[in-house]
């Protein structure tokens, strides 16, 4: 008799094994000659060597499927413990349900989409582009559709790494009388980037990523000295970076990155003395080849439907 140990500890073991258990009782149906154990985070399959190398390569497919779209029902339990012929039809029929405009596969089947067609345009873009600039005013959903190429890059292979960066400027509010040491002063204003990771990633796993540093969030400052490679790098708020920083930030790329620059020019929080680098980045780079920029409007407004109102109140859009 043979042993296989399969380890699951970067699954959502809630999802993976069912309500009550459900799944597990598939599996032990499906493969009635293997004694198959499952505690905590490993399973433990007993058996024919033929029969475990189609276990391990069936537990392989619900890993995969719950990995690519957060979730896993039943039905699919059922169609990948089926016949290839199955599986193969299943996995077209799911293909083709939610083709279109979904960029990213978030918590427990959560469709993340291009929403509006400058979004649209940035999904596009980054594929010809290494450089993106995406601009517009709050609520035009840049910074999230960012993070979701970010997220879709690693899900895919294609990268290594995200880096998610911001300048750590205060708007109305003063670091130094934040309590906490340096991380708990800059975290609250890192918040919008992690609030789009915990919408992606299930949390077990942005855990595992935060703590290995596959996922880093970091300040503007903490990028200097750095060389960006294997990574997508995303640099919010860049409204509020000055003209060296941004130049510190773009010539940290590395041969295989992506780099996506957000920002809002008309949200400026930078202190009277500072100008803003983000305006001359943009004419100073805008002819060159790789380099690409999307400018979002009152059009791509995904808030609430005041906000797009609030925003022409305050002449921010037209």
């Amino acid at each position: 008799m043979n042993e296989l140990l399969i380890n699951l500890e970067n699954t959502d073991q809630l999802q993976f094994w069912g309500a009550n258990n459900d799944h597990y009782e598939m599996l032990k149906k499906a493969f009635p000659k293997l004694k198959i154990i499952a505690r905590g985070n490993e399973i433990k399959a007993i058996g024919d060597e033929t029969e475990l190398a189609s276990f391990k390569n069936k537990i392989e497919l619900l890993v995969n499927h719950l990995d690519k779209y957060q979730k896993i029902e039943s039905r699919d339990v059922e169609a990948i413990l089926g016949s290839k012929g199955l599986i193969k039809q299943h996995l077209e029929k799911n293909e083709k349900s939610t083709s279109g405009d979904v960029i990213v596969f978030g918590n427990h089947g959560l469709l993340i989409k291009a929403r509006t067609a400058n979004q649209r345009k940035m999904v596009d873009s980054i594929a010809n582009s290494d450089i993106l600039f995406a601009i517009g005013p709050a609520g035009t959903g840049k910074t999230y559709t960012a993070v979701a190429l970010a997220v879709r890059a690693l899900k895919n292979k294609e990268i290594k790494r995200i880096i998610l960066t911001r300048p750590a400027v205060e708007a109305g509010e003063s670091l130094g009388f934040l309590p906490g040491d340096l991380k708990d002063k800059v975290d609250p204003y890192l918040r919008p980037l992690y609030d789009a990771l915990d919408d992606m990633i299930a949390p077990e796993k942005l855990k595992l990523y935060l703590e290995n540093r596959t996922i880093e969030v970091a300040p503007l400052a903490f990028m200097r000295g750095r060389t960006l490679d294997n990574c997508f790098v995303i640099l919010d708020e860049a409204q509020n970076a000055t003209d060296l920083q941004l130049k510190m930030f773009l010539t940290r790329m590395g041969p295989n990155a992506k780099f996506i620059v957000t920002g809002d020019v008309t949200q400026v929080d930078l202190p009277k003395k500072a100008q803003s680098g983000l305006q001359n980045s943009l004419r100073l780079l805008e002819n060159i080849k790789g380099i690409d920029t999307i400018y979002l409007s009152g059009e791509d407004v995904v808030r609430h439907k005041l906000v797009k109102q609030i925003l022409k109140a305050y002449g921010d859009i037209q």
